[in-house]
């Protein structure tokens, strides 16, 4: 029996160890193992992580002359920066198998060999692990139509060469919108493509269109994106954009009449660049977008980067702000037509300079709520002036749009914004404070920030 007993026991052994075996993480690196200088290659990582599903991340260091471009990052938040490449996951998705692919791009001017290897953390029974994946050797082969005297081994760029910084301004990035078709409904409605070109960008953006007067716009596709229409803007707005390197959104303008002129639309497209907002004007072309083949669209791009549109600054300042509801601390003014052109005529670095600096407000780091009491075309003194409306806050000053608009208090949670915003309408004479949202010190949408922040809206 004793026998039996010690046999039991390591049968029981050897299955315990087997299924803990069938749980191991494991990672497994491929990759070509030559490439040629110039060219980019795919990278392949396969996680089998068993049942894992916390938070864990994945992290890879490239040498100098590399640059990682996302491709599929299974719900990853994918980044490159500082030669590194990390993917995080909040929580794992529920696949026993993960397949994570992104391309590298090689520089032209490098040759030499370099390891790749990368390491993946995760949480087990509240403990911190972290396995290495295998590393894959890559020999880069000197491309044969660069220069001798300008290649350099991989190991020596990082000294030898002072990296190429592309301008985020010379990002290949474009918008370009479809000339409103009709769509042959008999609504007399008219089709609205914008074709979106973003190559490796990843993160939040953002396109508004600023909708012609009588129409009304619906989304047709917004390709996983969040699509609003509301005063006369309609929005696409995009956490994560899709993979692809370029698609194509929509949408239906309905006129209010059959008389309706044909729109005139003009918009302009956002998006994030190493935690930077860049802007561009949305080019509008006559043509059908959805016919371009990859390469046309790619000289498309390249002809718009070589020769940008931009809007003459008369035009812009001659454009009218969109203005807030009446605020009760909103001064009275009576002016005349010549007076309103010479005031739209002013550059809001103008207007700034006319601001106490004791009162501008100043920008502050990522997404925070303000509640705005007033805006206004006059100067005022605000210290004396908000005293008549019991606000015992520090007022500061902005200009925005070509409003003097004034706000206080600095919230990071939108609720404690809402929360003091009913404050002062019950303790004021303001009953149409409102919360202001602002990212990296320009204002955006409440929406947008809510989205940012992944905080939840109350009324």
């Amino acid at each position: 029996m004793k026998g039996l007993a010690i046999y039991f026991y390591l049968f029981v052994s050897l299955l315990i160890g087997f299924l803990q075996g069938s749980d191991e993480v494991t990672m497994q690196i491929n990759a070509p193992t030559e490439v040629t200088a110039g060219d980019e290659f795919q990278v392949k990582i396969v996680l089998n992580k068993g049942n894992l599903q916390s938070f864990s991340r994945l992290v890879q260091e490239l040498p100098a002359g590399l640059k990682a471009v996302s491709g599929y990052s299974a719900n990853a938040d994918f980044t490159f920066k500082d030669n590194r490449v990390r993917l995080i996951w909040l929580k794992l998705p529920e696949s026993d198998t993960l397949t994570i692919t992104y391309t590298i791009k090689v520089d032209q001017r490098l040759k030499g060999s370099f390891d790749l290897v990368g390491k993946f953390s995760y949480i087990s029974d509240n403990e911190r692990m972290s396995i290495e994946g295998e590393p894959v050797k890559v020999q880069i082969l000197p491309n044969p139509n660069i220069d001798p005297s300008l290649i350099v081994d991989i190991n020596e760029f990082k000294e030898k060469v002072i990296p190429e910084i592309t301008p985020i301004s010379d990002i290949p990035v474009a918008c370009i919108r479809q000339k409103p078709v009709p769509s042959g409904e008999s609504d007399n409605s008219y089709i609205v493509n914008l074709l979106v070109y973003k190559e490796s960008a990843q993160k939040f953006a953002k396109i508004e269109e600023k909708i012609p007067a009588g129409y009304t716009a619906v989304n047709m596709d917004s390709k996983e994106g969040i699509f609003v229409f509301k005063n006369g803007q309609a929005k696409f707005l995009w956490m994560n954009l899709p993979q692809s390197p370029y698609f194509i959104v929509s949408y239906r303008l309905i006129p209010a009449t059959a008389t309706a002129s044909t729109p005139v639309i003009k918009g302009q497209f956002s998006y994030v660049v190493d935690e930077k907002t860049i802007v561009k004007d949305i080019v509008e072309k006559d043509m059908n977008l959805a016919s371009l083949s990859a390469d046309e669209i790619r000289k498309l791009i390249e002809e718009l980067k070589a020769s940008p549109v931009k809007i003459p600054v008369e035009e812009l300042l001659a454009q009218k702000p969109e203005q807030p509801a009446p605020s009760a601390a909103e001064p009275t003014t009576s002016e005349s037509p010549q007076t309103t052109t010479q005031r739209k005529r002013v550059t809001n670095e103008q207007l700034v300079k006319e601001i106490d600096p004791a009162y501008l407000l100043e920008p502050q780091e990522g997404v925070y709520y303000r509640i705005q009491i007033a805006a206004g075309h006059c100067p005022i003194d605000i210290k004396r002036y908000f005293r008549r409306y019991k606000i015992t806050d520090e007022v500061r000053a902005e200009i925005h749009e070509g409003w003097r608009k004034y706000s206080i208090g600095t919230f990071t949670e939108y609720k404690q914004a809402r929360d003091y915003r009913v404050h002062i309408w019950n303790t004021t004479p303001i009953n149409d404070a409102f919360v202001a949202a602002y990212n990296n010190g320009q204002r955006i949408t409440v929406q947008e920030a809510l989205m940012i922040t992944n905080q939840k809206w109350y009324r």
